[in-house]
């Protein structure tokens, strides 16, 4: 299994900071070493060309990011101090998505160790996200022919209301959104298919849930590829969830979502979108599920 990485996915923004930038590094380290991923299997991106980041978003806001032009109510949206290794880190891990949607379609199966950043919107970035990768990507594929149709599964916990926002009006792309009804954002647009669970919400009721619509959407849509954000933040331990999914729970989840995908016979993606468990070990080892889920059921 193939997947994005580069040592330019880290940018420091304090070792202080809530939102976890060691947990890319720490991913590769432990996928590696426990050789659930080759090291020759580790493919490092570029930087993402300025024209392909214009597919979706705007050239003001592009200026901003890459020239560190950010009005401090940006800042403040985007919820990352802005540094020059920001800017290449968003470009790096753009074109890491961009790689793994390729990488699928010749594989079956592949991945980005960062991505699924899907509250970016066409002119601003917010909750740790700076440009959305995964629409981003979709556009990229579908100008050069290499995708007709794709299909988003979200189940980060945040309705991932920038991809709903960029993608509603096109019936070529599916998004799907599995997530906490009361957590941010406070404005969701409609993605084609959004979930809202309660609070507390734990492993049956959750699973079924998501078993049940990922049955309703394959029985209505044909994706030529499927996006998976694997958000671990509705993990009963992450410090925004709200939601009470067991370490257990999580393990299955992945399994569903990726045995699914396999079995209707579609090339999968698989990104990481969010995660705020108490520590960046425990972050690493429930992002590393979804891998160690393709290793065993691709083979």
């Amino acid at each position: 299994m193939r997947v994005s990485y580069a040592p330019g996915y880290f940018a420091p923004i304090g070792e202080n900071h809530i939102f976890p930038m060691r947990k890319f590094e720490g991913l590769h380290a432990y996928l590696t070493e426990e050789n659930i991923v080759a090291p020759s299997d580790v493919i490092t991106p570029q930087l993402v060309d300025t024209s392909t980041l214009l597919r979706v978003h705007t050239p003001r806001y592009l200026d901003a990011i890459l020239n560190g032009n950010l009005q401090k109510r940006e800042a403040r949206k985007l919820g990352l101090p802005w540094t020059p290794q920001l800017a290449t880190r968003s470009q790096l891990a753009v074109q890491g998505t961009i790689n793994a949607g390729l990488m699928a379609l010749q594989d079956g199966v592949s991945g980005n160790l960062a991505g699924g950043t899907h509250h970016a919107m066409p002119d601003g970035g917010e909750g740790f996200c700076v440009f959305n990768d995964v629409a981003i990507a979709i556009k990229a594929l579908k100008s050069a022919m290499w995708i007709r149709k794709a299909l988003v599964i979200d189940c980060d916990v945040h309705q991932g209301n920038g991809t709903a926002h960029i993608f509603a009006n096109d019936p070529d792309v599916f998004t799907f959104s599995l997530h906490g009804e009361k957590n941010y954002p406070f404005i969701k647009p409609p993605s084609t298919l959004d979930i809202g669970l309660p609070d507390k919400t734990g492993d049956k009721v959750y699973l079924q849930t998501l078993g049940d619509a990922l049955d309703s959407i394959f029985s209505r849509f044909t994706p030529d590829l499927v996006f998976y954000l694997g958000g671990i933040d509705p993990l009963e331990t992450d410090h925004f969830g709200r939601l009470s999914l067991s370490f257990e729970g999580l393990k299955r989840r992945e399994e569903l979502v990726i045995k699914t995908v396999r079995d209707k016979g579609f090339p999968l993606v698989l990104l990481l979108s969010g995660g705020y468990a108490p520590t960046v070990k425990e972050t690493v080892l429930a992002h590393a599920q979804m891998f160690v889920a393709a290793r065993k059921i691709y083979g």
